[in-house]
């Protein structure tokens, strides 16, 4: 079967390997399979959830590469993307002229940055010398360059891309300059992460960025780009406030990149629209994963549900290769009932199993929200009634809140509180009953608690989830220690977790250390840098033209 995979961020390249992982034991495997990759980025797949770490130093670039699958089965074309598709013909072509033959037609071409239309933004086809978005590997390079000479920073956008820029700009500016602070503003029409934070939290979020040397402006727009010798000189605020800048980063969001599947004549709403099994509703031969594909779950723009998305298309992808019927693998997919809940609860009370925590990364900000949370909740019900409880402390610069139901946690926001947070967070994930009285949950933000707590490694069950994005367990954790891996590296490589959005790194990291101390017999690791993973041996430097890699065959 002839499968073409139209994109190679993190979920494309995931999806690859999940079907050579898994169709590499069946009878037929090692010839049912022949798979076309087009990635328009000339690049190895990378961690696109790190790119603000690299903004912000934590990262350098080559650190943040994620390992290509070599397989004779794959054909991957780096830096050619497609510009049409032919569904009658079962044809792609991409922009050198070439064209591929089909079976199955996967749709994992991502989003792009979207760029208000604003006066002064755009010279000629491009941004304005000065301006940036944050979407790819080259558009943190040039931010990066672009830090060395910019004085002040403004970053549209109050998300958390916009907070973790801020940080990672506010970071530099202040090691650049001996500790210089109010050098980067961050300007959001609504209040700051409003999505995901209440009026409280942001408050106290805001207190805690404007610690980092982040000036945070909330409740107002911009209304102009100034413009000054071609380059930008500012930036005007609907409130008429004008705030000079060097360097603008755009984060007001993505938008789902369609316009391959529109002209082929595809459905296409927000994203493409597809049904629960990933495919088109309107050709079954053309399906959508990622940040581009309009599930009827719908979207939530984070990287697990993309990597759930490829396991379930690469299970049923396989199953059609070797001609057998779908039989469901086990696993709960995003948009299934999470701990806690059922299909049959009220709108918004079913979690995600976990998959929906949104972590804020950048040093100096602790930032940490999952299910109910934010300013846009769903409404209560007599039938499945929620209680909520809240410490808010804004002197001391924390914000917790936990929303219980059914006596299990399905919402909580946790700001300037890691020790709650990471309490909640396993709750939350694992479903656990919580105590008759919530507030029991926060008490872990006001007072002292016994070296033998919840998070100690010698209380967490082998079957509790330590990476979400990946599915990781602290199970799987053992195993690969037993199977020989001694450092962060040799985890991730053999589990994929902390390849995710990092916020595991801590905790696996704990793990490793108290496997370490349980086996005194090993020798200990050599140091890793404290700034950068090692990257993996096997990442190949991109090409320096279009041509196949990675077992590719020719066209």
């Amino acid at each position: 079967m002839r499968v073409v995979v139209v994109g190679n961020g993190m979920v494309g390249s995931r999806l690859v390997e999940e079907l050579c992982a898994r169709s590499a034991a069946g009878p037929a495997g090692a010839h049912a399979l022949d798979v076309t990759v087009l990635g328009a980025e000339d690049c190895q797949p990378y961690n696109r959830v790190l790119l603000s770490e690299v903004v912000a130093g934590a990262y350098d670039v080559a650190s943040i590469g994620l390992p290509p699958v070599v397989d004779p089965r794959i054909g991957l074309w780096p830096g050619l993307a497609a510009v049409a598709v032919d569904r009658d013909a079962k044809l792609v072509t991409d922009s050198a002229g070439g064209r591929h033959r089909y079976d199955v037609l996967v749709l994992a071409t991502g989003a792009t940055a979207r760029v208000p239309d604003l006066p002064g933004i755009r010279r000629g086809d491009g941004l304005l010398p000065g301006v940036h978005v944050l979407r790819t590997i080259d558009d943190a390079r040039e931010i990066v360059a672009a830090t060395v000479n910019a004085r002040r920073s403004v970053v549209l956008g109050g998300g958390v891309l916009g907070v973790e820029v801020a940080v990672g700009l506010a970071r530099r500016a202040a090691e650049g300059r001996r500790g210089a602070r109010g050098t980067v503003d961050l300007v959001h029409p609504r209040g700051l992460m409003n999505a995901q934070l209440d009026a409280g939290a942001g408050e106290v979020a805001a207190q805690a960025l404007g610690g980092l040397g982040v000036t945070v402006r909330t409740g107002v727009g911009a209304a102009e780009v100034l413009v000054a010798g071609g380059r930008l000189a500012g930036v005007r605020l609907d409130d008429t406030a004008t705030l000079p800048a060097d360097l603008l980063v755009l984060a007001i969001g993505a938008a789902p990149e369609t316009r391959l599947a529109r002209d082929a004549g595809l459905p296409v709403d927000h994203g493409v629209v597809v049904g629960h099994d990933l495919a088109s509703v309107a050709d079954g031969d053309v399906y959508a994963v990622g940040d581009c594909a309009q599930p009827p779950e719908g979207v939530r723009g984070l990287i697990a549900p993309g990597w759930d998305q490829a396991r379930r298309l690469a299970v049923a992808l396989v199953a059609r290769a070797e001609g057998r019927a779908i039989v469901p693998d086990g696993e709960p997919h995003l948009g299934s009932a999470g701990a806690g809940g059922d299909h049959d609860s009220c709108a918004g009370t079913v979690g995600e199993g976990g998959n929906d925590v949104v972590r804020v990364k950048g040093r100096g900000v602790d930032i940490v929200t999952m299910g109910i949370s934010g300013t846009q909740r769903p409404p209560r019900c007599d039938a499945h009634p929620r209680r909520t409880v809240r410490l808010s402390d804004p002197d001391e610069g924390r914000h917790v809140e936990v929303v219980v139901q059914g006596g299990r946690v399905v919402g909580a926001t946790c700001v300037g509180s890691g020790a709650v947070a990471a309490d909640v967070v396993a709750a939350y994930t694992r479903g656990t009953l919580v105590p008759r009285d919530p507030a029991q949950l926060l008490v872990r933000a006001v007072g002292p608690v016994a070296a033998t707590g919840a998070e100690s490694p010698v209380r967490i069950p082998d079957r509790a989830t330590i990476c979400r994005c990946n599915g990781v367990t602290k199970g799987d954790l053992v195993e690969s220690w037993a199977d020989g891996a001694r450092t962060l590296d040799d985890v991730a490589r053999a589990t994929r977790a902390t390849t995710g959005c990092g916020g595991c790194t801590e905790p696996v990291c704990g793990i490793l250390d108290w496997l370490r101390e349980s086996d005194p017999a090993q020798p200990a690791p050599t140091p890793e840098p404290a700034t950068a993973r090692t990257p993996d041996p096997r990442q190949a430097p991109p090409p320096t033209s279009p041509s196949p890699i990675a077992g590719s065959r020719a066209r």
